[in-house]
């Protein structure tokens, strides 16, 4: 750590570290929505699946976000837990065109919800109802109806119409997300 670092970190002018578990069922958008939140510069041009999970960081004005973008496939989905206790937040993608596996979606929530290094915290949950350009996607108003978020009581969480290819929502989601890190921070 150079001095810089030691002097910013004493003044409080160092972002602070968080660490984020961005989950979802495969081919939603999660990695595309991690890349679309780093600086162009660092932007991957191709997206492949992930397999297992993968490691990102991007900085908003006041946090510097580690994200652990896991695998959705159904293989890999009993990974997840294995990071619930470090998670500081959650960004849970949901393709919103996708209604044939929304019912899926809800049953991999609820068992998030449940899981006990989850159930008892107030970690705030970020929902992108994500893939709002395509034809056949639901409403972010649907999404939340369909994956009962209304029953969601003891954790803040917000949903946000999301199109990852072109970043609409995504900054909104994003400033929400660490107005709530702050919150629970301080």
């Amino acid at each position: 750590m150079g001095l810089l670092d030691r002097l910013s970190g004493l003044l409080g002018l160092k972002k602070k570290e968080v660490h984020v578990l961005c989950l979802g069922l495969d081919n939603s958008g999660k990695t595309t929505i991690i890349n679309k939140l780093k600086p162009s510069n660092a932007q991957t041009q191709d997206i492949v699946p992930t397999i297992g999970f993968s490691i990102e960081k991007f900085k908003s004005s006041s946090l510097s976000f580690t994200v652990f973008d896991m695998s959705g496939q159904g293989r890999y989905r009993n990974l997840w837990e294995h990071y619930y206790k470090d998670g500081q937040a959650i960004i849970f993608v949901i393709d919103s065109s996708d209604r044939l596996r929304m019912v899926v979606a809800k049953e991999e929530l609820d068992t998030l919800l449940n899981h006990p290094d989850i159930k008892h915290r107030r970690i705030p949950i970020l929902f992108f109802a994500n893939k709002m350009d395509l034809r056949d996607a639901v409403t972010s108003v649907k999404v939340s109806q369909l994956l009962c978020l209304e029953n969601i009581k003891d954790k803040p969480w917000h949903i946000c119409a999301s199109d990852a290819i072109k970043g609409e929502g995504l900054q909104e989601g994003v400033d929400w997300l660490q107005d709530q890190i702050q919150a629970v921070k301080t």
